[in-house]
């Protein structure tokens, strides 16, 4: 569970972004961090994964506080931002080099969703699109089995057949105990997706609801 009390947070020539924030994410569903550009959206998973310090406040993850980064909590955590950098290299070293950091990664997982995806294996990261990029990111991320994948606009970059394929993809992932946090404000791609919906707004909740009690 992501346990989020009374964080503040802000940045030095912007001024304050959270204030007294609080909100709570439980696992067993994939919940929408919604908003529009510079609504808080990646400054609150940067806190979550604790690239972040809050200035008050806690944000704790599964009874941890996440800026502590101790091992144990890193390795429950994955994070996809919206920007990224791969070495160039093939899959198979990075997997290599970064797979021991994850004690359950399944590689036979892995693989099965680079069929899915449809990424080369043969050749470097840095050759390839970014929306293969991004598709091998998350082919590593669920394979992690991580307790908590954090997804910043995940579907840019995405054509509309891999958009389909990211859908039921991420969807069968979804077990009792993972935390599947996705932010994003292209809500068309992700709507029927979403099992709980949290909009920001200027650095504040405005509204969190199940679907079910939305649609009900």
């Amino acid at each position: 569970m992501i346990e989020i009390k009374g964080l503040s947070f802000g940045y030095r020539k912007k001024g304050k972004l959270f204030q007294n924030l609080s909100l709570d994410i439980k696992p067993g569903r994939i919940s929408g961090l919604l908003g529009k550009n510079g609504a808080g959206k990646t400054t609150l998973l940067k806190i979550i994964c604790g690239l972040l310090f809050p200035h008050s406040g806690e944000c704790k993850v599964f009874g941890v506080d996440s800026y502590r980064r101790c091992p144990e909590s890193l390795g429950e955590i994955f994070f996809i931002p919206e920007e990224f950098y791969l070495p160039s290299i093939t899959p198979k070293e990075y997997i290599n080099a970064f797979a021991p950091f994850y004690g359950r990664f399944d590689i036979v997982k892995f693989n099965e969703y680079l069929k899915t995806f449809e990424i080369p294996l043969g050749v470097r990261l840095t050759s390839m699109s970014y929306g293969q990029k991004k598709k091998f990111l998350l082919a590593f991320g669920l394979a992690t089995a991580c307790k908590i994948l954090l997804l910043d606009e995940p579907t840019n970059g995405l054509d509309i057949p891999s958009k389909s394929q990211f859908r039921k993809t991420l969807a069968s992932a979804v077990t009792d105990d993972r935390i599947i946090l996705v932010s994003t404000h292209q809500v068309r791609d992700m709507e029927n997706l979403l099992d709980s919906i949290i909009i920001l707004d200027n650095g504040e909740i405005i509204f969190q609801q199940e679907m079910d009690s939305i649609l009900s």
